[in-house]
């Protein structure tokens, strides 16, 4: 039986105790402002989180700390000191019983496909390159096929790509691709392998900074330091309903173990999905609104994580799995992020696997699913099934907002109603419903919380939307260069 009560003032209730929401909050903290996080898990971090099982610590999903962004990179220094560590990349792709150096690289791909591969690859390439040349690319697939030919997207992109999402690549928007992929193409690769240099192109980063002990130690550091500033971080408090009237947030209502209590407060930071904030709202949301808000898709994570006395299984940080007859679509070896994550002489495996709710790994249980995924990396001989001796899974619902046909013109919808509110703010991956590192979604809410407390006009939903590779972007005005997040 559920029990309605009347609850403390929150001050400003921030939704959400992810990276983006711990970020509003700390920035509210430094002006001297009432806060409250509600976070709906048992623990802070969001997707960014880490996991504890068992003495082995892993990430969901491999999070590296590397930005353009000075203020954050100040931050991140300052709240981790010394446990930040320097550590150096190795990413490959599986194919077919190959591996392929990650970002792609020209000698990595003639030596892995072959000399005849090679050639039908630079031929579709020349093919496609003309053909495609006066057409502005709206999928996925188009953007990928435009600049590398359909041999190469067929071998390195379509199947990894539907893994990740569920939907064919013609069904995806792309602003994903010019968002996560290098700037690469195939004839430059070419004239790379007879020693000919045109133009530039972007590279990815080859070390990164990294917590010794995972991701989820800066947010756990950071809501410590929060609680001890006197903005409490309430943990199992899911948000249920946002109550406004003539434009302004006036209560939220908050379940926690089976009560429902009414908080009064001054403002909402929301970095929970844009769907749920939206379909919360009482009253509710005009039709069209609510109806656009149906429209946003997310693909959920299964993580399973396989421990195994094999202490190097392969070198790589992670390895993308192209293999089309492989249901994982990414494998992390966290000894090799850091090894305080792991006991001595092992290591943990982080196996990935892109989900809907009806999916079958999604449903199985702990023991099914580390079988499943210990029999998939054994095939693949990416470990050695009998040095496994331990697993779990972690679920991880909405762990992506999906860039499908729809959901462009579904967020433009939102957004145009939200903007009506005087103290509602909106930012973060799923509060924007953009694919975000995790740098800018603490961009987006330093953005957002300082429009609400200064009255300033930053652009929230520009943050992360130029057509370039995401680890190159990183523009700051010249305003907020210097801002201090130090407490």
């Amino acid at each position: 039986m559920t029990t309605r009560t009347s609850g403390d003032h929150l001050g400003t209730a921030i939704l959400g105790g992810g990276p983006a929401g711990l970020t509003a909050a700390h920035v509210l903290s430094l002006r001297g402002r009432s806060a409250t996080v509600l976070e709906a898990d048992g623990t802070v971090g969001g997707i960014a989180k880490t996991v504890e099982f068992d003495g082995y610590r892993f990430d969901l999903g491999g999070h590296r700390f590397y930005t353009k962004l000075g203020p954050i990179q100040r931050f991140w220094e300052q709240v981790l000191g010394d446990q930040l560590m320097t550590r150096e990349r190795l990413s490959r792709i599986y194919y077919r019983g190959q591996l392929f150096d990650y970002p792609l690289q020209a000698q990595s791909v003639f030596k892995g496909l072959g000399a005849v591969e090679s050639a039908r690859c630079a031929i579709s390439y020349l093919r496609w390159r003309h053909r495609l040349r006066h057409h502005e690319p709206q999928s996925f697939e188009e953007w990928v096929v435009s600049r590398f030919g359909k041999r190469i997207y067929e071998i390195f992109f379509e199947s990894y790509t539907e893994k990740v999402w569920g939907i064919p690549g013609s069904e995806i928007r792309s602003e994903w691709a010019a968002q996560r992929i290098q700037n690469f193409t195939f004839w430059q690769a070419l004239l790379g392998i007879i020693g000919v240099r045109r133009g530039h192109a972007t590279t990815l980063i080859e070390e990164f900074l990294y917590p010794r002990l995972g991701p989820g130690q800066l947010w756990e550091e950071l809501a410590g330091r929060l609680e001890a500033r006197g903005i409490p971080v309430r943990l199992n408090n899911r948000c249920v309903a946002v109550r406004h009237e003539a434009g302004r947030v006036e209560s939220v209502s908050v379940r926690t173990n089976g009560n429902i209590s009414e908080h009064p407060v001054d403002a909402v930071l929301n970095s929970v999905p844009l769907s749920e904030l939206v379909l919360s709202l009482e009253p509710a949301a005009p039709p069209e609104v609510q109806a656009a808000a149906r429209r946003l898709r997310y693909r959920n994570l299964c993580l399973v994580a396989l421990m195994t006395d094999e202490p190097e299984p392969f070198p790589d940080n992670w390895i993308y799995l192209h293999d089309p007859g492989t249901v994982a679509g990414r494998v992390q070896n966290f000894g090799a992020w850091s090894p305080d994550m792991v006991r001595e002489g092992t290591t943990c495996l982080g196996v990935e696997y892109f989900c809907f709710p009806e999916d079958k790994i999604w449903n199985m249980t702990d023991s099914e699913a580390v079988e499943f995924a210990t029999a998939e990396m054994a095939r693949i001989g990416l470990v050695n099934p009998h040095h496994v001796f331990n697993g779990v899974k972690v679920n991880v619902p909405k762990a992506y907002p999906m860039y499908d046909t729809e959901y462009r013109e579904a967020v433009a919808e939102i957004r145009g109603y939200l903007e009506h509110f005087e103290n509602l703010r909106t930012f973060g991956r799923n509060g924007l419903h953009r694919y975000n590192n995790q740098d800018h979604s603490m961009w987006t809410a330093i953005l957002a919380t300082l429009n609400l407390v200064d009255g300033a006009a930053h652009d929230v939903w520009s943050v992360n939307t130029r057509g370039e590779y995401l680890e190159e972007q990183g523009e700051v005005t010249a305003e907020l260069s210097d801002l201090d997040l130090v407490a």
